[in-house]
């Protein structure tokens, strides 16, 4: 913890100017402020921030050290989630942003903190009641469905991103990830590779797209989301992309070998239910939703064998608490999982 009359700094907060620009930036905040880490990692860093008065806020800035500036664009996800308070996806409010660097040394951007456990893993579902679940379960879909149902012209996000040929620019994309990325031959990634190509149904319209739509992305409490988090991969293109990929996250009680899975407690609704609610509130048809869930899967492995392959060269730093043959291994189970869907 630290404050803004102390010299030493939370890492990733340089507290005494990020404490002048609270102050000429967003109201109704009083220093001296305290910072915390929320959550961190190769991703963009959550830090909570907090004023004399008590209040609590948040703070978003990209990871520590070298980073692809595109790949963690404070200004882009501000500007997203900005553009959704009041349509019906709960997010939280932005307050401000700080695009200058001599500030921070990364820009970042401030909202409003939800409170709220976020269900990472079964054990912090087992906290939920039974009776609230099949609830939440169903706000999940409709969210998702809100969501996909705005038109991004409407919300003043239409020129965030291509519209038209998701699933082809995907597949090229992450085809040439697994080629930069390959240690060892999988064929079932290859195989799923070329079926995915073979198989690629026609794209219906473009929406909103979240890119990593799952429960531990979201703030919860009642039976609902209370908030939406980690905007970072959104663009515009296939919704279906979304919904396989949720699918996948949604593994019930006794479908893998470890309950690990937020939803593999009693109570959750199954994918079919989920799958109808969808259908019905957006109109549209699922009959290849296997194929985005495979989809899914195989750009998963490609991303996972991206990771493995730094790790294994010491490109990640010290590995000690990394297993590198169960990683090595997730990727094939992720490519077998793709297979299995698509054949």
């Amino acid at each position: 913890m630290s404050d803004g009359s102390n010299a030493g700094n939370v890492e990733g907060i340089d507290a005494a100017n990020v404490t002048a620009w609270f102050g000429e930036h967003v109201s109704g905040v009083t220093a001296p402020l305290t910072f915390e880490l929320i959550a961190g990692g190769h991703s963009n860093l959550t830090f909570g921030v907090k004023d004399n008065a008590g209040r609590t806020v948040v703070l978003r800035r990209p990871p520590l050290g070298h980073v692809l500036e595109s790949a963690h664009d404070m200004a882009r996800e501000h500007r997203i989630i900005s553009a959704l308070v009041d349509s019906g996806v709960p997010v939280a409010s932005t307050l401000g942003l700080c695009e200058d660097k001599s500030v921070n040394e990364a820009p970042f951007y401030v909202m409003d903190y939800v409170a709220g456990p976020v269900l990472h893993d079964v054990e912090v579902s087992k906290t939920i009641p039974e009776s609230e679940r099949q609830s939440l379960s169903l706000h999940v879909v409709d969210v998702l469905a809100t969501l996909h149902n705005i038109n991004p012209d409407d919300v003043g996000l239409g020129e965030l991103g291509r519209k038209e040929a998701y699933l082809e620019r995907q597949l090229k994309r992450w085809n040439k990830q697994w080629e930069a990325s390959k240690t060892h031959e999988i064929p079932a990634m290859d195989e799923s590779s070329k079926l995915l190509a073979e198989k690629m149904p026609e794209q219906v319209g473009a929406t909103i797209v979240h890119g990593d739509y799952r429960l531990g992305n979201m703030i919860i409490g009642s039976g609902k989301i209370l908030a939406v988090l980690d905007w970072e991969l959104c663009t515009l293109g296939d919704p279906l992309a979304d919904v396989g990929y949720l699918l996948n996250s949604w593994v019930l009680h006794g479908e893998a070998d470890e309950d690990l899975a937020a939803t593999a407690v009693s109570g959750f609704a199954a994918r079919e239910v989920m799958t109808a609610r969808y259908a019905e509130a957006t109109g549209r048809d699922l009959t290849d939703i296997n194929y985005y869930r495979a989809f899914s899967h195989w750009r998963l492995a490609a991303i996972g064998q991206g990771v493995y392959k730094r790790y294994l060269v010491g490109a990640m730093g010290e590995n000690r608490d990394m297993d590198l043959d169960a990683y090595k291994e997730s990727v094939s189970i992720r490519a077998e999982a793709a297979l299995e869907l698509l054949s």
